[in-house]
């Protein structure tokens, strides 16, 4: 089940994952509200880049999960 969930006036797209009883968030979405920055995706890849080499392991266990854009498009699948 896909959902947004509002925090203050923003939206945070999430999905709850029934098998194992977890909700999964939007980490840019969560970057816009928390940062305020006009480009939370950029911000976003810069943090991991200064995790990484500060040898947190939040940058090397953090996947991306596809979820569908605020827009409403959908991600592309990947072949392979």
């Amino acid at each position: 089940m896909t959902t947004l969930k509002l925090f203050e006036t923003r939206q945070v797209r999430s999905l709850w994952d029934a098998e194992r009883e977890a909700w999964f968030f939007s980490i840019v979405d969560v970057v816009a509200v928390l940062s305020g920055s006009p480009n939370p995706r950029k911000y976003w890849s810069v943090l991991k880049t200064r995790l990484k080499k500060e040898g947190s392991e939040l940058a090397t266990n953090c996947s991306q999960l596809k979820m569908q854009a605020a827009d409403g498009k959908k991600p592309p699948h990947r072949r392979g």
